[in-house]
């Protein structure tokens, strides 16, 4: 009875040895659980946290990208009073960001930001350019097409010797078959497509060689140009089988131009200078008439109605390889028509991103061209000129830009 009374008190003593380790193992599990439980909260809370302090920084880079592009409205352009900002708090966010911006020489300017949530800081700096309407060869909201055989390239007009030329031609849209390149074009640069587009059914390739094709991560603006001020003639510009010469005194807002040849050509020579126009009526050359800018002379053309340029007729500039000296801007309410002729070589830039252009040149064509839609039917090739992306703070239509961007 005794030794039974062993046995039981030894049994006791393992079971409840048992018990304990088990215990003591439940325990560490509970511990360990509890552990990994709190450092996951924590490598969460502190996540959201660098999370929510980029949000911040990215926020006043934001702001200060827009107060600069704010300020870019005011003329004449000055370094005084650049953005900057101490402890914003971001909304809906117990976060702050404060900016700074700064000049460099040559016109650079620095964003650095810094965005704040708890104990996290995270900084991001990036440095800004100035960018005009001209940043692409061809721009399209809508289609292109290029004729068989033609060769897109570029040239920069401010530096002969510059033969690396980034250049792009593209359009906003995503629907099908919107980029036409028939047999033997090369485009010696990038093709475009709009925003999540597929290259693959947006462009038409019917036996073209072009550099990189992808589609836009972000749409660039395409703003309305206004007419500036300019005295109101109160007439139309109207030649027949004669030559008239305008200077930049007769810059001005006039109704149409109509030119018709007799039994001399008519033509309409800009010579002298700068010289503006505003035309809100239509315009009409008639065959083998033409307007013409003389080299030492520039014209910026605003028209509100449509272009008709009938046969072997021609309007651009003879400055050839320098298309600032001819721009012509759209600037009619609805959809606009320009048929463009040039009898030799063309050269200009045009701003139409609310018409219709056909380009027709019996040679090569040198500048740039924003459409709806845009057909090229030149005898020669298209050459883009990379001086247009030279612009100033004081150019109407630019806007700042992030060229380079860091995180620290």
């Amino acid at each position: 009875m005794n030794m039974n009374k062993g046995q039981s008190l030894r049994m006791s003593g393992h079971v409840l040895a048992v018990v304990v380790s088990i215990i003591a193992i439940v325990t560490l599990m509970s511990l360990s659980l509890l552990s990994v439980g709190l450092n996951s909260r924590v490598f969460a809370t502190r996540t959201t946290q660098k999370i929510t302090a980029r949000c911040a920084a990215d926020a006043g880079l934001t702001k200060a990208l827009f107060e600069m592009n704010e300020k870019l409205k005011v003329k004449p352009w000055d370094d005084f009073g650049l953005p900057q900002s101490t402890d914003e708090t971001l909304p809906n966010c117990a976060a702050l960001f404060s900016y700074v911006v700064t000049g460099k020489a040559g016109g650079v300017y620095t964003i650095e930001s810094v965005g704040k949530a708890a104990a996290i800081e995270k900084q991001i700096s990036a440095d800004l350019g100035l960018q005009g309407l001209f940043e692409h060869a061809i721009l399209v909201k809508d289609s292109t097409t290029l004729k068989s055989g033609t060769v897109i390239d570029g040239y920069n007009s401010k530096d002969p010797a510059d033969t690396d030329i980034e250049l792009k031609i593209g359009t906003l849209s995503t629907l099908a078959d919107q980029i036409i390149l028939n047999a033997s074009v090369t485009v010696n640069g990038a093709v475009v497509v709009g925003v999540d587009g597929d290259i693959n059914t947006v462009i038409k390739d019917l036996g073209a060689a072009t550099g990189d094709r992808y589609a836009m991560t972000e749409e660039p603006p395409l703003p309305k140009v206004t007419p500036p001020a300019l005295p109101d003639m109160s007439t139309d510009i109207d030649i027949k089988g004669e030559t008239l010469i305008l200077s930049p005194d007769q810059s001005g807002k006039y109704t149409d131009i109509q030119i018709k040849k007799t039994s001399s050509l008519g033509i309409l020579e800009i010579s002298g200078g700068d010289v503006v126009l505003h035309i809100t009526g239509d315009i009409e050359v008639g065959q083998e008439c033409e307007i013409n800018v003389k080299s030492g002379a520039s014209l910026r053309l605003y028209v509100d109605g449509d272009i008709h340029c009938r046969a072997d007729s021609g309007i651009g500039s003879e400055s050839f390889s320098f298309p600032q000296t001819f721009q012509l801007y759209a600037t009619g309410a609805g959809e606009q028509e320009f048929d463009i002729k040039a009898k030799s070589d063309w050269c200009g830039v045009v701003y139409a991103p609310n018409a219709n252009i056909i380009l027709y040149a019996n040679g090569n064509c040198y500048g740039s061209i924003v459409a709806d839609d845009f057909e090229y039917k030149a005898g020669g090739n298209f050459y883009y000129d990379a001086a247009l992306r030279e612009v100033r703070a004081d150019d109407d239509y630019v806007r700042f830009v992030v060229k380079r961007w860091r995180e620290k």
